[in-house]
């Protein structure tokens, strides 16, 4: 499986493109604003997009959904308790910067936690890893994860946005992420990949350096 990242929008959000093969399936990952390089390498590989994955629903991660959308006319999926932030900009965050309001459509696929998806020819687990934003969900294959902004490398989440809560994120972390077997990659919503035992050896908030 190859991925691809595309660093987009104001505040370096990662946006990733999945896929096997020139001429094959693809998936993209929180498409955030100015997708126009990920839309491009989608055409150059010739890849019909089977699903665009949203991890939340913060601005910085759909601010790119409509243009990939109607790119490539793959359903959006989204947690059942960030459906409406597509919609309305006072929810999705996109109001509280100085950037232009984000407003997308309804997502075609609202998920739950707990989904087994077949997507790329794989199955794809969708984990409820509330905390950060309460519908953040993450979506693991084998022996990768793309956790959004749950666990970034050496740090988490951040929590002081409407709907985080830093007791429920520290829960998602050492109940969830840090339960994965330890050879896991994650791919992050913000910098470079790392692994689950990376983070079990290094990152202060799972050893206690930081609470």
């Amino acid at each position: 499986m190859q991925v691809e990242s595309f660093v987009l929008g104001p505040v370096m959000t990662n946006c990733y493109l999945v896929y096997k093969e020139r001429g094959g399936a693809g998936l993209v990952i929180d498409p955030g604003t100015g997708p126009e390089e990920v839309v491009e390498r989608i055409r150059d590989l010739d890849l019909k997009i089977e699903a665009i994955l949203l991890t939340h629903a913060h601005f910085d991660h759909i601010g790119g959904v409509e243009e990939v959308r109607a790119a490539t006319g793959a359903p959006v999926y989204i947690h059942q308790e960030e459906a409406e932030w597509l919609l309305q900009p006072e929810l999705n965050g996109s109001t509280l910067f100085p950037v232009e309001e984000v407003s997308c459509r309804p997502a075609e696929k609202i998920v739950e936690g707990g989904e087994q998806l077949t997507l790329l020819g794989e199955t794809f687990a969708v984990l409820h890893t509330p905390g950060h934003s309460p519908g953040s969900v993450s979506y693991r294959t084998g022996s990768v994860i793309f956790s959004g902004d749950v666990l970034f490398s050496g740090s988490i989440g951040r929590t002081d946005f409407p709907g985080g809560d830093y007791k429920t994120l520290m829960q998602t972390i050492h109940q969830v992420m840090m339960e994965l077997p330890e050879e896991t990659v994650v791919y992050s919503g913000h910098g470079p990949v790392t692994t689950i035992g990376r983070e079990q050896d290094t990152n202060p908030y799972v050893t206690g350096g930081l609470e």
